[in-house]
């Protein structure tokens, strides 16, 4: 099915809205790494403070990113998860994450043959 430039465009959008800001990624990848509580998705995320994952978590959570699940006699009491919707984004992440590294490199070479 042959997709024009505005549903193009719109689907870029629509992405931007449900994933854009500093903090949704890389939230998104500490629950991948495995941290389910809120102290160790804060302390994997360096800048991010306690007020504003919690907003990013209830956003994540409205947008079926995330599972909050509480068991009040656990010892520790609410976990987050990753959904089976917010794992379909995965590869993604992964080559935002290899693109990222190579960008990196191809500035840094940049800057090293320009100083020469």
């Amino acid at each position: 099915m042959a997709r024009n430039q505005q549903e193009e465009v719109r689907a870029l959008q629509d992405t931007i809205y449900v994933l854009g800001g500093k903090w949704k990624l890389p939230i998104i990848n500490s629950i991948c790494n495995g941290n389910t509580r809120f102290k160790e998705i804060q302390q994997s995320i360096p800048g991010i403070t306690a007020r504003m994952l919690s907003k990013e978590l209830k956003d994540m959570e409205l947008n079926n990113l995330v599972k909050r699940t509480e068991d009040r006699d656990a010892v520790i009491p609410i976990l987050y998860e990753s959904t089976d919707y917010c794992k379909s984004f995965g590869p993604i992440i992964t080559e935002m994450i290899n693109w990222g590294i190579s960008h990196r490199e191809h500035i840094r070479n940049k800057k090293t043959n320009t100083t020469v």
